[in-house]
């Protein structure tokens, strides 16, 4: 382009942004929507119990609400900069910004705000994701940006993560998300198993589920801090200064969720050791194990009724007939008289 009257590549103006991730926004109004639904019916309910409900309402909300936002956000590892940079290929003119990086688990997003935001007659709010997920083309992504003639930082960040850059960084990156992914994805339904089974008269096993969400969770931290540990040997220079990356909010809200179930899946177990009663009476069962009965008129299979003496119905007299009763009495008294009378 620039053989044409010296222009320099442009990039179209920039696209409205949203100012949170659609996906993230989708869920959280999900369970915001799920929160305000429970506290509508609260008063229906009376007593302690009520209390107890609201608490356990909340906290699971919160807990699944953790485990899936965090698998769809960009914020695991980020950084941000203020530096004097170039701003596009075969230009000199310079400009003063902050750069943003966001990594992912399916991929990193880069952002170039301008200081101010208006410089060379532009705007300069740049937005770019590039993900690497599901089978995404990574190299065709960058291929396309190198084509919209996008700044110079987004570019340069971005070729970092490439899969021919000597960094290294997509592949540790790739398969660090891969792995955390899968891991959360488990702790999601080790969170809907608990769920279903603190709700039955299975409370032990619902604490099992609510540890193995908590440890499912460590895991996913576990795989991308090994992948944040090797990362350090490449350094982002971009203009004077050297960006810097670091755990993000998804990191540490996911951290202290796991912490959280691990923290809660051992008192159920304890307390179901401990005190059984109380925490049956916290998730408003009886104390006492509930015996089901069924009978034929219900249209349920037969089963055997036991009862107790106290509960056998006192014997009654019931009358015989006159031939009944002489033929009773003629095989206990067979030679008494009186009998035939």
């Amino acid at each position: 382009m620039a053989a044409f009257g010296h222009t320099f590549p442009f990039y179209a103006d920039p696209k409205p942004t949203f100012p949170m991730d659609t996906t993230l926004s989708v869920i959280i109004t999900i369970f915001l929507t799920a929160l305000v639904t429970f506290i509508i019916i609260l008063p229906g309910i009376r007593g302690k119990t009520r209390l107890f409900w609201l608490l356990r309402v909340v906290t699971s909300l919160f807990i699944g609400a953790v485990i899936l936002a965090v698998n769809f956000s960009s914020e695991w590892s980020v950084g941000q900069v203020s530096t004097n940079t170039s701003y596009k290929a075969f230009s000199s003119e310079r400009i003063s910004a902050n750069v943003g990086l966001q990594v992912g688990l399916g991929g990193v997003n880069i952002t170039l705000t301008g200081i101010p935001v208006h410089q060379l007659n532009e705007t300069i709010n740049y937005n770019e994701e590039f993900t690497w997920h599901l089978g995404g083309n990574y190299a065709e992504e960058y291929t396309k940006a190198l084509e919209k003639g996008l700044p110079d930082p987004v570019l340069y960040l971005a070729e970092k993560f490439t899969p021919r850059s000597p960094c290294g960084l997509y592949n540790q990156y790739r398969l660090a998300g891969h792995y955390s992914s899968a891991m959360l994805w488990v702790a999601f339904l080790c969170w809907l198993l608990a769920n279903v089974m603190l709700s039955m008269p299975v409370l032990i096993y619902g604490g099992h589920m609510l540890l193995a969400a908590g440890i499912f969770q460590l895991l996913a931290l576990l795989f991308f801090s090994m992948a944040t540990s090797f990362s350090a040997h490449c350094p982002l220079r971009l203009g004077t200064a050297v960006l810097r990356t670091h755990h993000g909010p998804a990191f540490w809200i996911t951290l202290t969720t796991g912490l959280l179930c691990v923290l809660l899946g051992l008192v159920m177990v304890v307390a179901h050791r401990m005190q059984p009663h109380r925490l049956k009476a916290f998730f408003n069962q009886s104390a006492e194990d509930l015996t089901l009965k069924w009978s034929p008129e219900e249209g349920e299979l037969l089963s055997p009724r036991y009862r107790f003496m106290a509960e056998s119905p006192e014997p009654q007299d019931i009358p015989l007939s006159e031939t009944s009763s002489e033929v009773c009495c003629k095989e206990k008294h067979p030679k008494d008289s009186d009998c035939a009378l």
